[in-house]
């Protein structure tokens, strides 16, 4: 069975369009949710229907947006202060629905008492092309069970705390932007702008995404893979002390590729236990955090140095560049060179 036959199996992917109407695309803002994560992709939307005219080829295409709010009243207030009214309520909501997205705020959403949300998501899930969530939106999907069985993302920051709550996610914390089937989830912030701009390109071709990345000075696509925060920040939040030193530790010495056997032994663990509790830590094994650590590492020495990959690769641990090549591939999606080229602020290249 393919992926979409697999989808339409699961009840969350109806037919595929007729793209000679508008879509319409509903936000569907928690109470508290950020501005910038409701207006970001609410324009990239917008600007599309613009841009479809510029080309000539609108003949009514485009997207109809439509901001909808989980709470009582239409009015949002951001954690910054920076408030907005929404068109309605979700239980106004007539019509059909192309793309259904959540949008949240700086704190994951409370589902008590909240039973009337969910069951109205349930509810529509299986009649939307798409759906999704920016940002902590995706614990209100993960609430309504829509999450189940899926890989996911959310902010950097609230992650461990997804994984935590709702066990049967697949939470994977490092990239912007997520697909599953016809699910699509976001970090924070900006990276809803870059999932929107994916579904754009889904909707009506790389030309539209282009003129529109243009106009906001965005990347078409940036790296699949590129990490929303940085490792060490994302899991230092550990409640191990012991396993909090290590770390410090291990960012210390990374040029010396220290082993799990040694890893093991400053922690006062056998392998096979540090192994366990590490993993149980950190929902990763500790030869995936080193890795990635490392990979960290090659980053942040592409960006600020001219400094060779080879060069780079020893210092970070890495045994060749073409091992630090490997990872940047699997982790990243994009080889080192290439990393440089499009991230180095001065734009200089050194092979």
């Amino acid at each position: 069975m393919n992926g979409s036959a697999k989808t339409r199996e699961r009840g969350l992917a109806p037919a595929w369009p007729a793209l000679d109407r508008p879509l319409r695309v509903v936000l569907l803002a928690t109470p508290d949710a950020e501005p910038l994560d409701v207006a970001g992709p609410h324009e990239v939307f917008s600007l599309a229907c613009r841009k479809l005219r510029e080309i000539g080829q609108d003949r009514g295409r485009g997207y109809v947006v439509d901001v909808c709010t989980i709470g009582r009243s239409r009015f949002i207030k951001g954690e910054s202060g920076l408030s907005f009214l929404a068109t309605r309520s979700y239980r106004s909501v007539r019509g059909p629905i192309d793309t259904l997205l959540v949008t949240g705020g700086m704190h994951p959403w409370q589902p008590k008492g909240q039973e009337a949300v969910l069951q109205w998501l349930r509810a529509w899930a299986p009649k939307v092309r798409r759906i999704g969530s920016i940002c902590t939106g995706a614990f209100v999907l993960a609430a309504a069970g829509l999450l189940d069985g899926r890989r996911a993302t959310t902010h950097w920051y609230f992650c461990q705390q997804l994984a935590h709550d709702y066990p049967n996610v697949a939470v994977d914390p490092e990239p912007i932007f997520v697909r599953d089937g016809n699910m699509f989830t976001s970090a924070g912030v900006t990276a809803g702008m870059d999932m929107a701009l994916a579904l754009v390109e889904q909707d009506f071709g790389s030309d539209v995404a282009v003129r529109i990345a243009r106009s906001y000075v965005m990347f078409l696509r940036r790296p699949g893979g590129q990490s929303q925060f940085s490792t060490p920040l994302s899991f230092l939040a550990s409640s191990d002390s012991m396993l909090s030193k290590l770390q410090v530790w291990i960012l210390e010495n990374l040029h010396q590729r220290p082993s799990i056997d040694t890893l093991a032994a400053r922690a006062n663990m056998s392998p096979r236990n540090f192994s366990r509790v590490f993993a149980r830590q950190f929902n990763m094994t500790p030869g995936e955090y080193l890795t990635r650590l490392r990979v960290e590492a090659a980053r942040k020495s592409l960006e600020e140095t001219g400094d060779g990959v080879a060069s780079i690769a020893s210092r970070t641990g890495f045994r060749s560049a073409e091992t630090m090549r490997r990872a940047f591939l699997r982790i990243l999606e994009v080889n080192p060179n290439d990393y440089r080229s499009r991230f180095r602020g001065d734009g200089r290249i050194n092979r």
